[in-house]
């Protein structure tokens, strides 16, 4: 169903097309000419009072249109020029009351019009938002990395920075339009001045031959009525034009454009003291009418000492609003509830570290978390909340913590204009520098200056600048909390998403199947293993295959990490080679599967501790030996006891791999190298 604002523009279009082919009666053409000038007039003051460029979205569109409904007049107003020789009251008005009654006054006035029109406001409209495009695209890059930051500190939401990303487009897109769209104002100008010409002789020749009148009255009445046909066609171009180049050239922000440009122009009192006393000693030393400039002067004087007690009234009172605020926040309630409020990711550091995350000093800390970020939401699949970063003065100045929930998890310390080499472990050759442990994986190893660096590489060390440590240490610390981190909200977000490309597989599976509770705990468990849950539709129909006859979160996840199974071999048995594993002793696998105990909470292990002491140390003993040759410790058992040894291990080997025959694919070359025994 049409909008009444649908209608009527549909209806000014047809309007303007209608005009260039039909002829109206002058009563008409008075009509559509007033509404012209009001539109000219209305466009004018809403640029004006624009808050800014992008309430004026549509202004290039709006060009075109008023554009082409003014030349549909101009076309109209000729026609009857040139066959009636009345084109109505307003171009006959404009003719003499604007011209002055005189075609000579009348064409030099419409003259000086169009030259301001063409030579001062499009040219330099034009400038402008061709700059201004230029100058909008080039600095989108910033202005994007500057929102991720902002993002990534916590300053801004992601709604918030989405609307910004979006007003960034828009704003490009605008300038871009009006870089064209000026085009269609410089033309109109020059189409109205050879319509106006061409209107001239043809109406003096219509005069002459078709009214039987002489050359001078032809010319003179012919004449009157092309300027005046000329002036009330230029004068709303030239107040569209004025909007254009106040549209483009706006900087301020504020709604109240007078009062700003008022306080800019007139709110230094000494600037008015100088040209109060020059414009004085002007009316004195010249032969300029004293009294006016001496007058002129003091009034300057007046209101610069006006503007003065004007100023220091201000700003008092700003001072004790601001104190009055401060203390109204101290005492508000919600203030202490803010409080209470946890960062889920926190990255503190000491002074000496600002510099990495201050982007104005070359810092790229801020850009190395959002990598992070994506590289997490690409390797495992779920979104990392927002990590907060800020400075802390009780650290030391090269110290740095990371915290989870608002507790410290880990801490590290760099050396500031250092790098940190470590050895692969082939290079023989030892270099100079203070010893050190890599944060991330404690390995040994060495800080050196910049300019031990290029030996350092040379000999094969791995060499490590400042940010990329404290960029890793994160990334580790976040994938081994990356399950706690998963909330209820996340798993929703990644349901609805899901929901968008396969809703009936979402709607059989929750709620009806299964809760977000259920849901979240099993990605907790895929997660806390370093499985990715970035293949969240497989995940979901082994949900909804397996979730009808179990509810137990700790099930469902063994069901679908065999669902899986492609992904965990490609996760830990390279292609064309032979994986080196440790497998259970079947007593072993028999001895934990007759410990499990069933209950309402779930099951959990009832062993011996003498036993599962031995098995632990049979476990670090196999493992010390595919350690010894270089290789990562799998474990690989039956899917029935998999779970449950992992449940047994992770407390003692948190980063011991342990997968069931089930997950790994038919074409996997396996070698088993030890047992687990008790």
């Amino acid at each position: 169903m049409l909008k009444k604002a649908d209608i009527g523009v549909g209806l000014y279009l047809l309007a303007a097309v209608v005009f260039f082919i039909v002829p109206i009666p002058s009563i008409l053409l008075d009509v559509m000419l007033a509404i012209n000038i009001s539109i000219a007039l209305i466009i004018l003051f809403n640029v004006l009072f624009a808050k800014e460029v992008l309430d004026m979205s549509f202004f290039p569109t709006l060009l075109l249109f008023t554009t082409i409904f003014r030349i549909s007049l101009n076309v109209s107003s000729t026609r009857l020029i040139l066959l009636t020789g009345d084109p109505g009251n307003v171009v006959r008005t404009f003719g003499s009351f604007v011209g002055g009654g005189n075609m000579v006054v009348g064409t030099i006035v419409f003259i000086v019009l169009v030259l301001i029109q063409f030579i001062v406001i499009n040219k330099g409209s034009e400038r402008v938002s061709e700059v201004t495009a230029r100058f909008t695209l080039d600095a989108m890059p910033g202005k994007q990395m500057a929102i991720d930051a902002d993002l990534n500190t916590g300053a801004i939401t992601d709604q918030e920075a989405k609307e910004r990303r979006e007003k960034i487009q828009r704003e490009s897109s605008f300038f871009g339009a009006m870089d064209g769209a000026t085009k269609y104002v410089k033309g109109d100008a020059t189409a109205g001045l050879i319509i106006t010409f061409i209107n001239l002789i043809g109406g003096t020749i219509m005069g002459v031959t078709n009214m039987g009148l002489r050359f001078n009255d032809a010319i003179q009445q012919f004449g009157l009525l092309t300027i005046g046909d000329g002036l009330v066609s230029q004068i709303p171009s030239l107040l569209i034009s004025l909007s254009t180049g106040i549209l483009v050239t706006k900087g301020s922000n504020e709604a109240d454009f007078s009062g700003v440009l008022v306080k800019q122009l007139f709110g230094v009192p000494r600037v008015l003291y100088i040209v109060g006393t020059v414009i004085i000693f002007l009316g004195v030393a010249t032969p300029l009418n004293l009294v006016l400039f001496v007058g002129l002067g003091v009034a300057f004087l007046l209101t610069g000492r006006s503007i003065s007690q004007n100023i220091g009234e201000e700003t008092i009172e700003e001072e004790v609003q601001q104190a009055e605020t401060e203390a109204e926040e101290i005492r508000k309630p919600e203030n202490v509830v803010s409080l209470l409020q946890v960062d889920p990711i926190e990255l503190e550091f000491g002074y000496g570290i600002i510099p990495l995350a201050d982007v104005n000093q070359g810092g790229d800390l801020l850009d190395r978390v959002v990598m992070i970020r994506r590289q997490i939401a690409l390797e495992l699949g779920t979104v990392v909340p927002i990590i907060r970063l800020r400075d802390n003065i009780q650290l030391n100045p090269n110290q740095y913590i990371i915290k989870i929930k608002g507790i410290q998890v880990t801490e590290g310390e760099i050396l500031f204009d250092h790098y940190m080499a470590m050895n692969p472990g082939y290079v023989e050759e030892e270099i100079t520098g203070i010893p050190t442990y890599e944060p991330s994986f404690h390995l040994p190893a060495i800080w050196i200056t910049e300019a031990q660096r290029e030996r350092a590489e040379s000999l094969g060390y791995t060499v490590v600048d400042a940010p990329s440590i404290i960029a890793t240490h994160l990334t580790e610390v976040i994938r081994s909390h990356i399950a706690e981190l998963l909330t209820r909200q996340d798993v929703q977000n990644l349901v609805n998403n899901l929901k968008e490309s396969n809703p009936v597989l979402v709607d059989e599976l929750t709620p009806k199947l299964l809760g977000l509770g259920e849901i979240q705990k099993v990605l907790q468990n895929l997660l806390e293993e370093g499985i990715s849950i970035r293949d969240l539709l497989t995940i979901f129909e082994s949900l909804a295959d397996h979730a009808q006859t179990t509810r137990d979160t700790d099930v469902l996840t063994e069901y679908v990490r065999q669902s899986l199974k492609r992904a965990i071999s490609n996760k830990y048995f390279p292609a064309n080679e032979t994986t080196s594993v440790i497998t259970l002793d079947p007593k072993v696998e028999q001895e934990i599967m007759s410990s499990v105990k069933q209950t309402e909470q779930g099951a959990y292990l009832t062993m011996d501790p003498e036993k599962t002491k031995a098995i632990m140390d049979s476990v670090g003993t196999e493992i010390q030996k595919l350690e010894g040759i270089g290789k990562a410790p799998i474990i690989i058992t039956s899917p029935i006891v998999r779970m449950y040894f992992k449940k047994l291990t992770e407390d003692y080997f948190k980063d011991l791999i342990v997968v069931s025959y089930n997950e790994v694919e038919s074409d996997v070359e396996l070698q088993s190298v030890g047992m687990v025994t008790a």
